[in-house]
């Protein structure tokens, strides 16, 4: 029975919560947003053969095809939102929260061969977001880095490769190893420069200046310290 309800219901929830996350925007969704929406419900769709392996073998050749669809798209959408000036908000977390949900079913998926240790890959985001309701400092904005978009890429086209299982499992397991590594390593570097941020202000509200201003006050190099006078 598990194997028969629990794919297509995991598939109907997914819908459900993407419903909810636009349904209110349905009718507003721009080009970009179109495209990152087809990215959603592929996603789903992987979540749905994700469940589905837990009853028993699955064709892996389904999800490969559906996340290997979602990751070319999201190099699409970035570039349909450029090209239309339909860039948004909205439609930036979107695609965000899209990237960070096929990951984390990705990670799920490939965890079981290869060790649990690979749902760190996916549980990375939410484990931040997490964070950030006890440290509101982490819910602070930072300037966009594209990096941070590589390494997004990297996740999934690894993770995409090793669920396909068409490399030696050695080979596999340092490609999952070194994503980790460079997660953790763009995750570290957001986290530092969010709490510079954090001390800059703490300063700036000390002092009754502006954030730049505490930040012009500085030696050069240093960080987080509080200035004289």
């Amino acid at each position: 029975m598990l194997r028969v309800h629990t794919g297509p219901l995991i598939g109907l929830v997914c819908m459900l919560a993407l419903l909810r996350v636009v349904g209110h925007r349905l009718q507003r969704l721009g080009p970009a947003d179109r495209v990152t929406l087809t990215r959603a419900v592929l996603a789903g769709g992987v979540a749905a053969i994700t469940a589905q392996s837990f009853g028993g073998p699955v064709p892996v050749a389904p999800l490969v095809a559906l996340s290997t669809v979602a990751l070319v798209l999201d190099a699409v959408d970035g570039w349909v939102a450029r090209r239309t000036r339909t860039a948004s908000a909205f439609g930036a977390r979107f695609d965000m929260e899209v990237d960070a949900f096929l990951i984390l079913v990705l990670s799920v998926y490939v965890a079981r061969p290869v060790g649990w240790w690979v749902l760190g890959i996916g549980a990375a985001r939410y484990l931040f977001v997490a964070a950030g309701w006890v440290l509101p400092w982490l819910r602070g904005e930072l300037p966009a880095r594209y990096w941070c978009k590589v390494v997004a890429a990297t996740q999934g086209v690894v993770l995409t490769v090793a669920a396909a299982g068409v490399l030696p499992g050695g080979v596999t397991r340092v490609a999952l190893a070194v994503s980790l590594a460079l997660l953790a390593e763009s995750f570290g570097r957001e986290t530092w420069g969010l709490w510079r941020l954090h001390r800059d202000q703490l300063d700036a509200d000390r002092f009754g200046l502006r954030r730049d201003e505490v930040v012009g006050r500085r030696p050069a190099g240093v960080v987080g310290e509080a200035i004289d006078g």
